[in-house]
């Protein structure tokens, strides 16, 4: 009976200093890309799911954007499609995006609105092609129909906030031609971010966050800070598109960027109700 009072006490304990967070983040709109461990198992996005709607609950207003690699590739092995890589991004022909589209807007889009329906939230999938969300151009004609976000209209998602709905977002775009294009799931959540002028943008990732030198998780960097790192290369290799679109979310208007650990249960709640948090925060100065 003492553990159990114990663990009632440090639960009430735990929701009284998160008070101070709940207040500041009362309205803030926080875009989230979901993609790594989050998604891997059924047991770990209902978790994640479960913070989402916690987080709309206490007045917060969360997008959600998400990528899905694997399962594209698992999609276009069984129907024995061919898909290189440049520089870390997929090469998109008419094939490919026609696949990419399928995945992202049908069958991993709607298993997250699923899951966080199922936790009494009441999540609506889009797209960036849906109300010209993103509008994209060619990032490189090497890489076919892969999108840079050029024009944006995000009044769509701010409807979303006058109501009970969380936007889940598929990172696709739509060219000026009607072309839709493949976004890199990182880029398409800081343009979104940038767009609705964000107080968070949270990068789940599979790694502890921004590490320095000795290899040691740095809890808070500038955008100089960051620039320096990468120029030293101690920020390297899949570090570097993350960092990268923190920086382009900053500028355009983001108030904070958190790069954090997917894999810890909890880690959204974790970084934005406690002093703990859970990986690095880049902001301006």
């Amino acid at each position: 009976m003492k553990k159990l009072d114990q663990d009632w006490k440090a639960t009430a304990r735990t929701l009284s200093e998160a008070l101070p967070y709940l207040q500041r983040y009362d309205g803030a709109i926080v875009v989230i890309k979901l993609g790594g461990h989050a998604m891997s198992s059924e047991e770990a996005l209902n978790s994640f799911a479960r913070d989402i709607v916690l987080m709309k609950q206490v007045g917060m207003n969360p997008v959600i954007v998400h990528g899905g690699g694997p399962m594209i590739n698992e999609m276009l092995a069984k129907l024995d499609i061919k898909s290189d890589f440049v520089n870390g991004k997929r090469v998109s022909d008419k094939a490919v995006v026609e696949v990419v589209e399928m995945v992202l807007s049908g069958k991993i889009n709607k298993s997250i609105v699923q899951a966080i329906n199922n936790q009494g939230g009441k999540a609506v999938g889009l797209s960036g092609k849906d109300a010209n969300l993103m509008v994209c151009e060619f990032d490189n004609l090497e890489l076919g129909f892969v999108g840079k976000p050029v024009e944006m209209h995000p009044e769509v998602l701010k409807t979303f906030f006058a109501s009970d709905n969380i936007p889940v977002v598929a990172p696709l775009g739509t060219g000026r031609k009607g072309e839709t294009f493949n976004v890199n799931a990182d880029t398409a959540a800081g343009a979104i971010a940038a767009a609705l002028k964000a107080d968070r943008l949270l990068l789940l990732t599979d790694v502890a966050g921004v590490k320095d030198s000795e290899g040691d998780v740095v809890t808070q960097l500038t955008a100089k800070q960051v620039k320096k790192l990468i120029k030293e290369n101690i920020i390297a290799g899949g570090m570097i598109p993350k960092t990268e679109t923190a920086l382009s979310a900053i500028k355009g208007g983001v108030r904070a960027v958190v790069i954090l650990d997917g894999r810890v249960q909890n880690a959204v709640i974790l970084e934005l109700f406690t002093d703990h948090g859970a990986g690095t925060l880049i902001r301006e100065a």
